[in-house]
């Protein structure tokens, strides 16, 4: 049994958090970075670790072990920033994903992926797209628009225009 939505054959890419993998379709990521500085912004949720600087302009980062309930991701010589685009009400948002490792591309035919675990209604399972089968693994597929809320990604583009106007200022 196949996903609705997942008609065709799809690249995904695919990182670690703890020992699970997760994997988010190919079109929403723009690039993968080494671990870099963060920057701190005071008031802001635990998931959301700071900014970063990319190419001058400022990027919000996100834990994504914290935004998913698990620890806070240590850095280790594998951790990376995914930049994704997150879409909501028609607008587009750039985020990092922190994780603790990238681990490849691989294409996913629409019959390998079913539909996400029904768990009773207390548990928000919307933000996975589908469990991809992989020789005898299970991959996790975020919908990463769906992982955030709108006022989660309203605090997230405040924080970077914070950043931004201080920057410009000084």
């Amino acid at each position: 049994m196949s996903v609705a939505g997942i008609t065709e054959t799809r690249q995904y890419l695919t990182f670690k958090l703890a020992e699970e993998v997760f994997a988010l379709d190919i079109s929403k990521v723009r690039e993968v970075l080494d671990f870099t500085t963060i920057t701190k912004v005071p008031r802001t949720p635990d998931f959301m670790r700071g900014v970063i600087n990319l190419r001058g302009g400022v990027v919000p980062v996100v834990d994504m072990r914290l935004k998913l309930g698990m620890s806070r991701t240590e850095q280790t010589v594998d951790t990376c920033i995914i930049i994704v685009e997150v879409t909501l009400d028609d607008e587009v948002t750039v985020l990092g994903a922190l994780a603790d490792s990238v681990q490849e591309v691989f294409e996913l035919e629409p019959e390998q992926i079913e539909p996400p675990p029904r768990i009773g209604t207390r548990l928000k399972t919307e933000f996975i797209k589908g469990m991809g089968k992989r020789d005898d693994h299970f991959i996790i597929i975020l919908d990463i628009d769906k992982v955030f809320s709108s006022e989660e990604l309203a605090i997230a583009g405040d924080t970077a225009e914070d950043v931004q106007l201080e920057e410009t200022a000084a």
